[in-house]
């Protein structure tokens, strides 16, 4: 299938396969709008974009077009919440109450702040009855998180936190800082790195926003309603076109609604590639990062129900992973429909991935693995 994509931007000669990469996606019919950026030892070596911004393919895909990249979004969450490990703000082997004290309610008195960045903290799902506008009302949504029982003793097990994870993180983020995680994000890494990625959007920005077309969900792809994935995503209920609104866009929800494109998203991770420092940009310590990235779940995830290895707060590649990551030191996060953001410390790598055409995962798919190997076969 010929799509007629216009695909614009800049590709080193040396990385040609990727070009190639990129097109054929569009090709093959895989794509409606897309971005992929590359960069190594920091600079820039791919920052491809192309395709249409709607399902209708009216609006091209432009420079600075953005997209809503699910939960590819903790992937620059975490790195706020190893900043403040890093300035000593935040122990991480501290109690979460130690920082949030209504966070002691039912028994979760003594967890550690780390169970919460390995999905081991056991609080997934919701059990409080609530509407989708919920995710709009931050209090509400952290008050009921905290007095809240774990579902598993935490620690013992790891599953997949999708939402819940952004509201944690967040809070404790709030409380050490007084600000927003939005907020501290925008200050302390996006405008430092010049990275147009944003947890919560001006809408002076939504003519930008591409929109998104959600995947097709054969009967046997749906999740049964008595899992823990069918749980988390009907409490308060997650469609896929919700990004499309300007309530979700302009509500800070940290684990699922960054909006960006790959150059933000490789910006970022190029900072962390080159071991938490580029240029004269700060981020943290290469040992806070290295014991960010140390493997602290590896296995069966309870929810999502696929072998995930976890860091802290960072997805580590396995053979489940949308990444061809040769090397051992390689680390990111995925996101619903497709998107990807990955660093490598070992070759000084980073590269991002967003799209508007959702597929049904959420560790990346068939596209964003083309895209890996091709960069990786050029480096090699």
């Amino acid at each position: 299938m010929t799509s007629g994509a216009m695909i614009s931007g800049i590709c080193d000669e040396r990385f040609a396969r990727v070009r190639e990469a990129f097109e054929a996606n569009f090709e093959s019919g895989a794509e409606v709008g897309a971005s992929f950026a590359a960069t190594v030892e920091g600079s820039y070596v791919v920052d491809l974009w192309g395709g249409y911004k709607d399902a209708a393919r009216t609006r091209p895909w432009e420079r600075d077009t953005i997209v809503n990249v699910w939960s590819t979004t903790k992937a620059m969450v975490a790195t706020c919440v190893h900043m403040l490990v890093d300035r000593r703000l935040l122990d991480l082997d501290a109690p979460v109450a130690k920082y949030w004290p209504e966070f002691a309610q039912a028994g979760k008195a003594d967890m550690p702040v780390r169970y919460i960045l390995s999905h081991k903290a056991g609080l997934p799902v919701i059990r409080e009855r609530m509407p989708t506008e919920a995710f709009y009302d931050w209090e509400r949504m952290v008050t009921s998180i905290a007095a809240q029982k774990p579902t598993w003793e935490p620690g013992t097990k790891h599953g997949y936190h999708a939402m819940t994870f952004g509201y944690l993180i967040g809070e404790i983020v709030r409380r050490i800082t007084g600000k927003t995680i939005g907020a501290f994000f925008r200050e302390e890494i996006a405008m430092p790195l010049g990275a147009d990625f944003h947890i919560g959007l001006d809408e002076r920005d939504d003519h930008r926003v591409a929109e998104m077309i959600p995947p097709v969900i054969r009967s046997s792809d749906a999740a049964s309603p008595e899992s823990a994935l069918a749980q988390m995503t009907t409490n308060p209920r997650v469609r896929p076109d919700i990004p499309n609104t300007r309530a979700w866009r302009a509500a800070e929800i940290p684990a699922a609604n960054g909006q960006g494109n790959a150059r933000s998203m490789a910006r970022v991770m190029a900072a962390l590639a080159c071991w938490g420092q580029m240029g004269n940009v700060y981020l943290m310590r290469e040992s806070t990062l290295r014991k960010a990235i140390e493997e602290q779940a590896n296995g069966p995830d309870l929810v999502l129900g696929i072998p995930v290895r976890w860091g802290l707060g960072y997805m580590l590649a396995n053979d489940e992973t949308a990444w061809t990551a040769p090397n051992p030191n390689t680390f990111g996060h995925a996101g619903w429909g497709g998107s990807v953001a990955v660093a490598d410390m070992d070759a000084q790598v980073s590269w991002a991935y967003v799209m508007n055409k959702m597929d049904i995962g959420t560790t990346g798919d068939i596209r964003a693995q083309r895209l890996s190997k091709a960069l990786y076969d050029s480096l090699a």
